[in-house]
């Protein structure tokens, strides 16, 4: 039986390839990728506290989500795998790549970040987390072109889907980034070209943090060009895992 933390859109006998959401996200939004990539088994992962557990509490600290991850994954690493992660998601792929390490465990094939500065490079912005609840949607627009219109109509969606997100952010931004040695894995950086999250030398900055190949990318659209864009950005990502990653 596979872990809570995991939900598998597609099983197959592929690549593995583990996706971490943004701050506020969930499995659900990697359901499509399973279809789409084929020869590739879709492992997204499911933090506590949303979709199918909603019951468990929030995680507010990185490093025990860190560690209890890198615990929920040990099992699981016994045929090639790559990590994917966006936005918060690439932080904590690039810091559970690192966890890995640490354990002697064996690493990712290869680090693909999305929509997200390096963590060498400060954050300029002031905290998001503790910010009154109109303060706080308001930064989310200005910064990351804000909320689904769907939940900002609902009350009662806003109402459980705030928490999540202020959870999410503030475990992200009281994570304080360690200088430890760079990682012998090839990193891909990918953003969208109207995100101020991803300029051109924030995403380039990457390139410090592995000893080996890195690559990037911009397409088109915003923070989340990933979603917006699916249809074309799909099978952009199928023909890299195919031509980067070893078929199994």
């Amino acid at each position: 039986m596979i872990s809570p933390w995991f939900v598998r859109p597609k099983p197959n006998a592929g690549l593995r390839l583990f996706c971490f959401a943004h701050a506020g996200g969930a499995a659900s939004a990697f359901h499509p990728w399973g279809a789409k990539l084929e020869g590739v088994d879709v492992w997204a992962i499911q933090l506590p506290g949303r979709e199918g557990r909603l019951s468990e509490p929030l995680l507010t600290d990185f490093t025990v989500l860190q560690d209890r991850l890198a615990r929920e994954l040990t099992p699981h690493l016994d045929r090639p795998f790559a990590f994917f992660g966006h936005s918060m998601g690439a932080i904590l792929a690039y810091e559970i790549a690192r966890e890995l390490r640490q354990r002697r465990l064996p690493p990712p094939e290869r680090l693909y970040v999305s929509g997200r500065r390096a963590p060498t490079l400060p954050n300029l912005d002031p905290p998001l987390h503790p910010l009154p609840d109109r303060e706080f949607i308001a930064e989310l627009k200005r910064r990351f072109a804000g909320l689904p219109a769907v939940i900002l109509a609902e009350p009662e969606l806003l109402a459980l889907f705030l928490p999540i997100l202020r959870a999410d952010l503030t475990m992200l931004e009281r994570h304080e980034f360690r200088t430890d040695a760079v990682l012998d894995v090839p990193i891909t950086a990918y953003g969208g070209q109207d995100d101020p999250q991803t300029l051109p030398e924030a995403l380039a900055a990457w390139r410090e943090l592995t000893t080996r190949e890195f690559a990037m990318r911009h397409f088109p659209g915003g923070h989340f060009y990933l979603h917006e864009q699916r249809e074309r950005f799909l099978p952009y990502l199928a023909g890299e895992l195919s031509r980067r990653l070893p078929a199994v």
